[in-house]
């Protein structure tokens, strides 16, 4: 801030100003500007944009969000972030608003390897705008205009499950889940390691879905004369992947709550640091072992709920298969059953002048049958529609690139089997030739085939808003290509 250009808030040329004081910085200060809305997080569209240095899923993508009351109080909510709003040390309620007041500590997310204070932790002060505008740093428009045609990554995590827009869980591992893991660092723990393991071991032997689970998400075919006899008894099996979904929940909410109980953990054990009194150094050291299990405990079931989405991974695309062998089937079958059909209905006409009344309930009996299978076929066809749209929400987030937050367009593969859109990794190349995520060197990229045809199929599905904006990006990109080609000749 306080470029030549910059644009004072309305009213406070001259005045004081509210802002967020970023602690231990004299710098990088954010605006409370008077009458609008603030919105804190690391993804697009929000007022101003963090990015964390230290662990890039630390900061959800809209993670509060500060505004002023009727009575001109400011506010503070938290919108369902992971890590967590903390107001003077206290963890707020997703959703609901909390009022803020001169002096107040404000503190995203956890702090990391050890250290007193978060990455992001701010103080509620005002001062004159003078003053302040110097240290204040550029809100995320301001940022977009100086650098276009950059992107920044998305991050996905376990924990954007935890509210009702969830997106699923990703195959990515953010820095603070390897730390977590990492049994050789300090750790921080309060007593609900046993609880803890005992979910663990409960969902132990439930992790692995039985291999006859390909085939459960085949809808049930309709009774009567549409399916044969055999064809019936498959498709009545009870359905394996039903519990394999439910499994995936119940492993989402165990992640949640070990989280949960390792950040409570490690805030119980920084306080008890900061506050040394004789004979606390045991209770310290036990305290972080219990972290230690709890964090074991964690990494555990996240590994648990890796193997459930690769099942149902492969789960979903053997279903795909079966329901298209199923659909051929059905079409012979309809057709055997129209040639049967027609043929009773020649004998039906032949009988017509022997008993007009018994031709007239004959017709009445197939009417009845038809409408059956009628029901029967609309049955069939909303079960694979509610299939499709369950696996297609828990698919969408990982056919997502993390440096664009777009669809794959041309999805490629690296030697460390992560996968990138070929132009956002061609342009990552220019500046590093390291893997955004596991920072492994890049020796190769191969074209992915599979990711495309499901992404493919998937924006087929989606608004047209959303598909418009997929040609838009296909096309800045073919055109950021030819100029690249012209620059060469």
């Amino acid at each position: 801030m306080g470029e030549p250009g910059f644009r004072a808030p309305r009213g406070r040329l001259g005045g004081r100003s509210w802002c967020l004081r970023r602690v231990g910085l004299d710098a990088e200060w954010l605006l409370l500007e008077e009458g609008q809305e603030v919105t804190l997080g690391r993804g697009f569209g929000v007022t101003y944009q963090l990015l964390s240095k230290l662990s890039p899923l630390m900061i959800s993508r809209k993670h509060c969000v500060l505004k002023q009351n009727p009575e001109g109080q400011w506010t503070i909510m938290d919108n369902k972030s992971l890590n967590g709003v903390w107001l003077n040390r206290v963890r707020l309620q997703s959703l609901e608003v909390y009022p803020v007041h001169k002096g107040d500590r404000i503190q995203l997310g956890v702090p990391l390897d050890n250290k007193a204070i978060a990455e992001y932790e701010y103080e509620v002060t005002e001062d004159d705008w003078v003053k302040l505008s110097p240290r204040l740093a550029p809100t995320s428009e301001r940022m977009v205009g100086k650098n276009k045609g950059l992107r920044t990554k998305r991050k996905c995590s376990l924990g954007e499950l935890e509210g009702p827009e969830a997106e699923g869980p990703s195959h990515l591992k953010s820095k603070m889940s390897k730390e977590s893991c990492d049994p050789s660092r300090p750790l921080k723990s309060h007593g609900k390691g046993e609880a803890a393991s005992q979910a663990s071991e409960r969902l132990g032997p439930k992790s692995e879905p039985s291999e006859s689970s390909a085939g459960a998400r085949a809808p049930a075919g309709p009774a009567g004369v549409l399916v044969p006899h055999h064809k019936k008894q498959k498709a009545s099996n009870p359905p394996v992947s039903q519990g394999s979904l439910e499994m995936f929940k119940l492993t989402m909410s165990r992640i949640l709550k070990l989280k949960t109980e390792v950040q409570e953990k490690q805030v119980a054990v920084l306080n008890k640091k900061q506050q040394p009194q004789k004979g606390d150094l045991k209770v310290v050291v036990k305290m972080e072992q219990e972290l230690q299990e709890l964090q074991s405990q964690l990494c555990t079931v996240q590994a648990q709920q890796q193997a459930l989405v690769e099942q149902l991974e492969r789960t979903f695309q053997e279903g795909q298969q079966r329901l298209q062998g199923l659909e051929k089937e059905r079409e012979e079958d309809l057709k055997q059953q129209l040639a049967q059909a027609l043929q009773e209905h020649r004998a039906l006409m032949e009988e017509l002048n022997r008993s007009k009344k018994d031709f007239e309930a004959i017709i009445r009996a197939k009417n009845k049958e038809l409408e059956q299978t009628k029901e029967e076929k609309e049955k069939v066809q909303a079960q694979k529609e509610e299939v499709l749209s369950h696996m297609n929400d828990l698919l969408e987030n990982e056919l997502q690139c993390i440096i664009c937050s777009e669809y794959f367009i041309e999805a490629v593969t690296l030697n460390c089997a992560h996968s990138y859109c070929s132009y956002c990794i061609n342009e990552w190349m220019k500046r590093k030739g390291e893997c955004p995520i596991c920072r492994k060197d890049i020796k190769s990229k191969t074209p992915s085939l599979v990711l495309d045809n499901c992404v493919s199929k998937i924006v087929d599905t989606l608004s047209s808003e959303v598909k418009g904006r997929r040609i838009d990006l296909i096309k800045r990109r073919k055109g950021s290509k030819e100029g690249r080609s012209l620059c060469r000749r």
